[in-house]
């Protein structure tokens, strides 16, 4: 698919200005809060990665402070000189009218923009009450800036860029922190991140991969950004933006999706009426090298069978902790891919019913 090509060719090219919309961040943060209203209450939240003069992220935390009981917002910009992209964009009226406003400063450095309670300790607070200032590097998440921010926030909220995402990842872990974090399906295979899927140190969070209204997550992208996508499109005021399936969340702060059992048939009557024809009528496969069977779509795992069992990675979003036990990824017992009459399967989850 096109949309696809666009977010493999971002990755490749570091072409990482993917902006997430405000309702997306709100519809998956008020998921949390319907599972614990108290999730962000007291909490030092900090989105790095952002550009806090628009960000979704930095609207939606500032205009929230007092419903969400927050202690303190810090939001982070990254330099436009270091980006990958050679264009510059102007500063906004917003800095030139700051008396911050540094002309040496504006296309070298990063911005920190914090909202704290007041000083007789009201969230009563909003946009109007951010403060910033430049950061002394360019705010590259992985300077030392950018570390000690990471180490005073209690969780962290953001869309990192595509082409770091591991590198992100193992940033969070590092100080162990709470986060929830937007990231590409692919992410679930890649070597550093699926032991923490298997391991419970995350999960899937809220919408992963799906359509709401009829469209995946739609991101904001540049103005420079090619319209050569299935699904970009632009509004009434020039802004471009681009639908992209296989996006979602990832986080380790619970939501009440992640404990709601899937509805599952017998293996009997899968056979009997699936809609898939690879399920209905044939009997289930089993691997070479392990003594699994292979399912290879989600709604086809069946009821009453305690073996083990070969899912598709997108069983991740519907997995259910109180449900199945995961058990390994993609390896068979000889610790090579899992195979069937000698070929290998795609990627695998193995699971057994709890």
């Amino acid at each position: 698919m096109a949309n696809r090509r666009n977010l493999d060719s971002a990755h490749k090219g570091k072409k990482d200005e993917f902006y997430t919309q405000y309702e997306d961040v709100e519809r998956e943060v008020n998921a949390y809060l319907d599972y614990d209203k108290d999730t962000f209450k007291d909490k030092t939240v900090l989105c790095p990665c952002d550009d806090p003069e628009w960000s979704s992220f930095t609207r939606y935390f500032a205009q929230n402070f007092k419903k969400l009981g927050l202690k303190k917002l810090i939001t982070t910009s990254f330099a436009n000189d270091s980006k990958f992209e050679d264009i510059r964009v102007e500063p906004s009226d917003y800095e030139k009218s700051s008396p911050n406003y540094d002309p040496n400063k504006t296309f070298t450095h990063g911005k920190v923009f914090v909202l704290e309670r007041k000083p007789d300790g009201s969230c009563d607070v909003d946009m109007n009450d951010l403060k910033w200032t430049y950061l002394e590097g360019d705010g590259d998440f992985r300077s030392s800036e950018g570390k000690k921010l990471r180490n005073e926030a209690d969780i962290i909220v953001t869309n990192p860029p595509f082409s770091l995402f591991r590198e992100f990842v193992a940033w969070l872990m590092e100080a162990n922190k709470k986060f929830l974090i937007l990231g590409n399906q692919n992410a679930i295979s890649y070597k550093e991140i699926y032991p923490l899927l298997i391991g419970g140190k995350m999960w899937i969070g809220c919408r992963f991969n799906e359509r709401v209204n009829g469209k995946n997550l739609t991101y904001r992208v540049p103005d420079f950004y090619e319209m050569n996508a299935c699904e970009l499109y632009q509004d009434n005021n020039g802004d471009k933006y681009i639908t992209v399936p296989g996006t979602g969340w990832f986080t380790n702060l619970d939501h009440g999706r992640r404990h709601q059992p899937l509805s599952l048939m017998s293996m009997e009557d899968n056979i009997k009426y699936s809609k898939h024809p690879a399920i209905k009528g044939q009997p289930y496969r089993k691997y070479d090298n392990c003594d699994a069977i292979d399912i290879p779509f989600v709604d086809s795992i069946p009821s009453d069978y305690d073996g083990l069992m070969g899912v598709p990675v997108t069983f991740f979003g519907k997995y259910c902790p109180e449900q199945f036990e995961l058990v390994r990824f993609r390896k068979g017992d000889d610790g090579k891919d899992l195979c069937i009459d000698g070929k290998p399967t795609y990627f695998r989850v193995l699971i057994r019913r709890k």
